[in-house]
């Protein structure tokens, strides 16, 4: 009597779900183990940082995590996995409560950050608080490492650099490397700055409207190019631009363009890999070769000097990015011969003859770049490709090794 009224209840409850409840679609997230009174369990973050909270879930919970696809009733999964479906419908709740589910929730926490930022007109500043969080600490911490750096001694003006979108505690070398190249130059009317989209939903190109503030002050959005893009290419190159704001290379860059030019206005756009189709050919969103033609067009009626940057990580190997086996010398090694000899075919400045060699390769050491990379050699067709360092940043535990490059475009 008793086990049918719970069944009887459970079906109720079951019965007057919301849609978004009763078939579950869990948003992307960021899963981390953590162990806490010696119980396994998961900590679940939202990595495009609409929400800001943590949900921690036993770690047995995660088949049940692997079934919230959106096609599926919370009574279908529980049958499936033998369960209570009381104990999902929990879970879906929870889920829902942070904002990890596609829903309601989700929207309206969309709509508070949206609401914020078009009040504040720039993104907060987040990654380059690691270069200091005062205006004087960031400045010191630049010049100590361009301090440490040697003149590049390249020939002719720069129309863009490469520059890495690492941590600047293991990618400075090639920070300073890169922005080297540029010192004693005059300010540039704009950069254009070219990112990736680590974290984001836009699988096309993701333009931001807004500006950035890192501990050197607030870049503003170059509105006369933004403006001229938008009315080639239509909103479609904005509708995705909270990508930006947990993504870090673009930010990463700004406080070396603002030690050397000030509050210069920029161009942001997170460029996607060439080399993965998009989603759906629908044409609700931007593609590179779009965004390119647009681009030039744009910076020709809009005119003054445009510099380029793009925001460029290498090689990402390790168990820390899906390896078996830890990286040791030998593995060190192979990386560097694979990473020199595609970086040889980037400095042909033949952005088709990039990408071939890539999907020939079949980026087997996940180099995460290659969209902006070949963006740059697209914007600024440069009459020489000059190699200025190359870097592996590795931990002695042979977990993970990322790769980068400090690279000058230059100018005809």
């Amino acid at each position: 009597m008793r086990g049918d009224l719970e069944c009887r209840m459970s079906a109720r409850s079951f019965r007057s779900l919301p849609e978004h409840l009763e078939r579950p679609h869990l948003r992307p997230i960021q899963p981390t183990p953590v162990v806490r009174g010696g119980k396994a369990l998961l900590a679940l973050r939202d990595p495009t940082m609409l929400s800001r909270r943590t949900m921690v879930v036993p770690a047995a919970a995660l088949p049940i995590l692997q079934q919230f696809r959106g096609d599926r009733s919370v009574e279908e999964i529980s049958v499936q996995l033998s369960g209570k479906v009381d104990q999902v419908i929990e879970l879906a709740r929870g889920l829902d409560q942070v904002g990890l589910l596609w829903g309601p929730t989700f929207k309206r926490l969309e709509g508070e950050v949206r609401e914020k930022l078009h009040a504040e007109g720039a993104f907060p500043v987040r990654a380059s608080l690691s270069m200091g969080a005062s205006e004087s600490q960031c400045r010191e911490t630049i010049e100590r490492y361009v301090e440490q750096s040697e003149d590049p001694e390249l020939e002719g003006p720069v129309a863009g650099i490469i520059a890495p979108h690492l941590d600047y505690q293991r990618g400075w070398p090639n920070y300073a490397a890169a922005y080297c190249c540029l010192e004693g130059t005059d300010p540039p009317e704009r950069v254009v700055i070219l990112g990736t989209n680590h974290f984001g939903l836009g699988d096309g190109v993701v333009l931001s409207e807004y500006g950035f503030t890192t501990p050197l002050g607030r870049c503003q959005c170059d509105e006369a190019v933004v403006g001229k893009l938008m009315e080639l290419l239509d909103r479609s190159l904005v509708v995705d631009q909270l990508d930006h704001l947990p993504e870090h290379s673009i930010e990463l860059q700004l406080p070396w363009l603002q030690y050397l030019f000030g509050n210069v206005p920029v161009v942001a756009a997170l460029i996607p890999d060439p080399m993965v189709p998009m989603i759906e050919a629908d044409d609700e969103r931007v593609t590179l070769e779009q965004f390119a033609t647009a681009l030039r067009a744009s910076l020709e009626e809009v005119g003054g000097e445009t510099l380029f940057v793009a925001s460029s990580d290498l090689s990402h190997v390790g168990p820390q990015f899906g390896e078996p086996r830890p990286v040791d010398e030998q593995r060190r090694f192979d990386v560097e011969r694979l990473d020199r000899d595609l970086l040889a075919k980037f400095a042909t400045g033949d952005p088709e003859e990039f990408v071939s060699a890539m999907r020939w390769n079949r980026n087997p050491t996940r180099w995460c770049s290659i969209g902006n990379m070949t963006a740059i050699l697209m914007l600024t067709e440069p009459e020489a490709v000059e190699l200025i360092d190359y870097r592996q940043a590795y931990d002695e535990r042979g977990f993970a090794l990322v790769s980068s490059a400090a690279i000058a475009l230059m100018a005809e």
